[in-house]
């Protein structure tokens, strides 16, 4: 590599990690902005007061600068906007990762909060998969259908090109499974997104893509 080259490369890796993503259908219109690597305070309106409840968890325990805004079709039901919200967030997510220069990749963690016990585990592996078992009982929370926290965890983790592990371990409350899971997804990214010293790509391939 020439000078100039690892000149470029050293300023891209030192750049801050940012994207935005729009995504206009027929069901919704979501705007995410995302900045990896400057906490900032969330601003989440997704006009489901539990999504925002878990998606700025998501944003808080993972070290995320995140605005994200959606206008959905909530006269049908809850689903198009969680799933749409955490698409777009997927996205921005993987873009903003770029090739995925420096990173540390793997993170895992737990997260307890009160009875509840989470564990999640992520590989920014560049394929696509999630294992998702909270253990939640049929019904809402506030406006989101449980189900939908299960299906957000999975659609942010097959837009992220991430491999994604979350259970929930033990826990009576089904609020507290939910943000359990979140917190753990949470820190787990976090730890995955991190920066390493070498600048290189975490993968004996040469590319996580």
């Amino acid at each position: 590599m020439t000078a100039k080259a690892l000149a470029d490369t050293e300023k891209k890796y030192m750049a801050d990690r940012r994207a935005t993503i729009e995504r206009e259908t027929g069901e919704t219109s979501v705007s995410v902005t995302l900045g990896l690597d400057r906490p900032g305070e969330p601003d989440i309106d997704t006009g489901i007061g539990f999504l925002d409840h878990l998606l700025t968890s998501l944003a808080v325990h993972g070290g995320l600068d995140l605005r994200l805004s959606c206008e959905g079709d909530r006269h049908v039901d809850d689903h198009h906007t969680a799933e749409d919200c955490a698409i777009s967030l997927g996205k921005a997510i993987d873009s903003a990762l770029d090739d995925r220069r420096g990173i540390e990749r793997f993170g895992y963690a737990y997260a307890p909060l009160d009875e509840a016990l989470a564990r999640a585990v992520v590989d920014l592996s560049g394929r696509p998969h999630a294992e998702v078992d909270l253990g939640l009982d049929s019904g809402r929370l506030g406006e989101l259908a449980k189900e939908n926290v299960a299906h957000v965890i999975h659609s942010l983790s097959i837009n992220a090109d991430a491999t994604v592990h979350v259970d929930v371990l033990r826990g009576e409350n089904d609020h507290h499974r939910a943000e359990a899971a979140m917190k753990a997804l949470a820190l787990a990214l976090r730890t995955a997104v991190s920066e390493r010293d070498d600048g290189r790509i975490p993968s004996t391939k040469g590319t996580l893509h």
